[in-house]
């Protein structure tokens, strides 16, 4: 994607636990085939240093239907020396309405999350 293109969808990983971006974490988006009961993959990113994807999906290929964003938590706190209780956080949700704009914030700390629909 070209910087002047937008996506419709976006996220941001806060680390509230040091109250950091959650920089550099890997993620993936996947959307759910309805027939086959399947995940799959439509893109893979990583968070910039200010904790932000932007760029998770093209305008023309969001649909409706259902999705999911799965973030490598694991990962993340592996590669600042430190341990955490989940591995991996997944958010599952729905989209009715493409036109609209979706941004999914992550809170994040070693043992515990919460995410919300931003705007």
């Amino acid at each position: 994607m070209t910087s002047k293109t937008v996506s419709p969808l976006t996220t941001h990983v806060l680390n509230t636990a040091d109250g950091v971006p959650g920089a550099r974490m890997a993620l993936s988006l996947h959307r759910l085939d309805p027939h086959m009961a399947l995940w799959n993959l439509l893109t893979i990113g990583t968070t910039d240093k200010d904790g932000r994807c932007l760029d998770l999906i093209t305008r023309e290929a969001f649909t409706a239907g259902m999705y999911k964003i799965r973030f490598e938590t694991g990962q993340y706190w592996e590669n600042l020396g430190q341990t955490c209780f989940y591995p991996y956080v997944e958010i599952v949700f729905t989209i009715t309405d493409q036109d609209q704009m979706f941004h999914l914030p992550l809170l994040l700390s070693r043992f515990s999350y919460s995410t919300y629909r931003g705007s």
